[in-house]
C-alpha cells in the first residue's frame, strides 16, 4: 500500500505540474489545447472546461501530456498541416505562433518542475524545519581514511575546499558526493584552527532499507546523544534561498554522476527507472510525509533536467530544433525532424530498457 500510494503521489506532483507549465503558457499564448491528460491510455475519470479542453486521469500513471488542436499524437511530434484546419482552429494551433512563443510554451514545462521543486523545499525548511546537528567528530574509525588524514574525537569542522559548513549533515553531503577526491578542512580543535587533507573513500553501504549505493566515506561519526540534536526551521526568504541550492545540488550531482559514468569512472547501475522509483516511493511514505514531499521535490528537480537534454521526443529537443530555426531562418525540413524524433525515440526506449533491467538486477528479480 505505502509503494502504491508513494508512487502515485510523487508521480502526479511531478507529471502534473510539469503538464500544467505547458498548458498555462500555452493558452497564454492563444493556443487551444485539446487534452490535458494525467497517465496515458484509457480514461479513468475526466470533464471539458469552458475553454474546450478535456481533463484526463488515465489508467497508465507513467507521465502526462498535453494536447494541441494541431498536434496528431500526444507526443507532440508532428502536426497537422494548416490546410487541414478550419480557419478558427488557425488561429488557435501551435505552429501559427512565433518562435519565441513556441519555445516559451516548450520550456515551460521543465521550468515548472523546477518551480515546484524550489516550493515544496521552501514549504520543508519553513514549516517542517530539519533535524541536525554539529559537524562535530564523536568516533574516528579505525584504519579510516579520516584516521589516515588525523582527525581526532572532539575536532569541529568549519569548512570545506572553503565553503562554510552548518552541520553534520551538511558535512555528510559533501563527503558522499566526492569519493577518491581530496578534500580540504578547517577544523577548530580546542579553540585552535587546523587545516587538513583528507580523501573520502568509494565504498558501498546498505541504508537502513536495505538499498545499497556507492559513495564517499570518510570514517567518521557523529554524536548520538540526543542532546545534540535540534529541530531547526528557517524564515521563507532563508528557507528559499536554500532551496535554490537544494535544487542547484540535485542539478550538479546529477550532471556530475553522468560526466563519471562517461568517463568511466562510474558504474551507470545507479541509473534507476520505474520499478526503483515505486520501491524508493514505499519506503519514503513509510517514514513521513515530508519525506515523501521532499522525494517529489528530487523528482521533479530530476524530470525537468531530464527533459532539457537536447534529444528528440524531449523538451529539450523541441528546443533544439527552434534554436536551429532561428539560426537558419526557417524550420528544418519535416523529413530531418522526422528522423530526428525516431533517433531520439530509439535513444529513449533503450534509455528505460536499460534503467529498468537495472531495477530487475537492484531488486533482485533476476
Amino acid at each position: 500500500m505505502y509503494t502504491i500510494v508513494g508512487l502515485l503521489f510523487v508521480l502526479t506532483v511531478v507529471v502534473f505540474f510539469h503538464e500544467l507549465g505547458h498548458f498555462l503558457v500555452a493558452r497564454w499564448c492563444g493556443v487551444a489545447v485539446k487534452t490535458f491528460s494525467i497517465g496515458f491510455g484509457p480514461e479513468i475519470a475526466g470533464f471539458n472546461d469552458r475553454h474546450g479542453t478535456r481533463w484526463s486521469l488515465s489508467w497508465i500513471p507513467l507521465g502526462g501530456y498535453v494536447k494541441f488542436i494541431d498536434d496528431e499524437n500526444v507526443a507532440s511530434a508532428t502536426q497537422k498541416p494548416l490546410s487541414q484546419l478550419t480557419p478558427e482552429e488557425r488561429k488557435g494551433s501551435f505552429q501559427s505562433k512565433p518562435l519565441a512563443a513556441r519555445a516559451a510554451i516548450v520550456a515551460a514545462g521543465p521550468i515548472a518542475n523546477f518551480v515546484v521543486a524550489i516550493a515544496i523545499f521552501t514549504a520543508i525548511f519553513a514549516l517542517f524545519g530539519e533535524r541536525i546537528t554539529p559537524a562535530k567528530v564523536d568516533v574516528v574509525n579505525p584504519g579510516s581514511a579520516a584516521e589516515r588524514a588525523g582527525f581526532l574525537p572532539g575536532d569541529l569542522v568549519i569548512s570545506i575546499d572553503g565553503q562554510k559548513i552548518e552541520s553534520f549533515g551538511e558535512m555528510q553531503r559533501i563527503v558522499a558526493t566526492s569519493p577518491d577526491q581530496p578534500l580540504r578542512f578547517v577544523i577548530d580543535r580546542g579553540g585552535k584552527s587546523i587545516e587538513i587533507a583528507a580523501t573520502p573513500e568509494r565504498k558501498e553501504i546498505t541504508d537502513h532499507f536495505g538499498n545499497t549505493v556507492r559513495q564517499g566515506l570518510l570514517g567518521i561519526q557523529r554524536s548520538a546523544a540526543p542532546d545534540d540534536w535540534t529541530l531547526k526551521r528557517h524564515d521563507p526568504l532563508t528557507a528559499f534561498g536554500m532551496a535554490v541550492k537544494e535544487c542547484y545540488f540535485i542539478v550538479s550531482r546529477s550532471l556530475g554522476y553522468l560526466y563519471d559514468v562517461v568517463t568511466g569512472r562510474e558504474a551507470a547501475d545507479q541509473l534507476g527507472g520505474p520499478i526503483r522509483i515505486a520501491q524508493i516511493s514505499g519506503q519514503v511514505a513509510s517514514v513521513s510525509f515530508a519525506a515523501l514531499l521532499n522525494l517529489a521535490a528530487i523528482l521533479s528537480v530530476s524530470i525537468g533536467l531530464l527533459n532539457l537534454f537536447p534529444i528528440p521526443m524531449l523538451d529539450g529537443g523541441h528546443l533544439l530544433f527552434y534554436s536551429i530555426e532561428a539560426i537558419r531562418g526557417r524550420p528544418l525540413s519535416e523529413t530531418t525532424q522526422e528522423i530526428g524524433f525516431r533517433i531520439g525515440l530509439a535513444l529513449i526506449l533503450m534509455l528505460m530498457i536499460f534503467a529498468t533491467w537495472n531495477d530487475l538486477i537492484y531488486n533482485k528479480f533476476l
